[in-house]
């Protein structure tokens, strides 16, 4: 079954948000020092993941141009003004903002070389490894983030099913379509570049920042285009 490690995945956020909404009656001040942990924590999984980059050239041109889209596009208050509308309709103003957990969690869930791969892997070889060692993960975190920002994280599922989905159904068309050197440079410098979106991120959470990452993401679009005209190039200038 083409997208088991996607429905998987999708049911470790569920489960890990409606456990994490169990433990959400944690003291302020205590709340205040787990977030900026896990702030700590996920800038050290975006700096790690940074550093991958082969051509930091294209990481670089890929958030410019990427946040110059995203604020014509207003990506961020779109994605705020669906977190706003789900609060409406699910939202306990005890448990904290369903906007800003909405949309963190989709961005850490969404960003990283784990949900392509993975969702590639489940398409092409019926392999969903990658997809359920990443249902661990996002699982732990679903469930940290939810006792933290609110049970607004379980609405996360949504876009993430939606794009493992789009991947693993159409992954034999990728693999037939695009050269494996143009999807392993992508792969790389995709992870370099999503790497530092969850590094802002992480500074976000921590409260030294507010950086509107949603608009940078299509920087992650940029980055298949620049990879793909690279690939062009060197095959007609050698």
């Amino acid at each position: 079954m083409v997208l088991l490690g996607t429905i998987v995945n999708g049911l470790s956020i569920v489960a890990g948000s409606f456990i994490g909404r169990l433990l959400n009656h944690i003291p302020e001040e205590m709340k205040g020092t787990v977030m900026q942990a896990i702030g700590l924590t996920v800038m050290v999984l975006g700096l790690g993941m940074g550093l991958k980059s082969e051509q930091y050239t294209i990481v670089i041109l890929s958030l410019v141009i990427g946040a110059v889209i995203g604020e014509m596009l207003q990506l961020e208050a779109h994605l705020n003004g669906l977190g706003a509308w789900l609060e409406k309709k699910f939202g306990n103003s005890s448990q904290g903002s369903t906007a800003e957990a909405f949309v963190t969690a989709t961005l850490v869930f969404v960003i990283g070389a784990m949900a392509i791969l993975g969702a590639l892997d489940s398409g092409i070889r019926g392999d969903h490894t990658v997809l359920y060692t990443k249902s661990v993960l996002d699982g732990f975190t679903a469930l940290i983030l939810s006792s933290t920002l609110g049970f607004g994280v379980v609405f996360s599922v949504v876009p993430v099913i939606l794009y493992e989905g789009a991947i693993a159904l159409f992954a034999t068309q990728i693999n037939r379509l695009v050269p494996a050197p143009v999807l392993h440079s992508f792969i790389t410098e995709m992870t370099a570049t999503g790497g530092i979106m969850i590094f802002a991120i992480g500074l976000n959470i921590a409260g030294l920042a507010k950086i509107r990452v949603a608009n940078l993401l299509p920087g992650i679009l940029v980055v298949a285009v620049l990879v793909g005209l690279l690939h062009a190039y060197y095959t007609v200038f050698g």
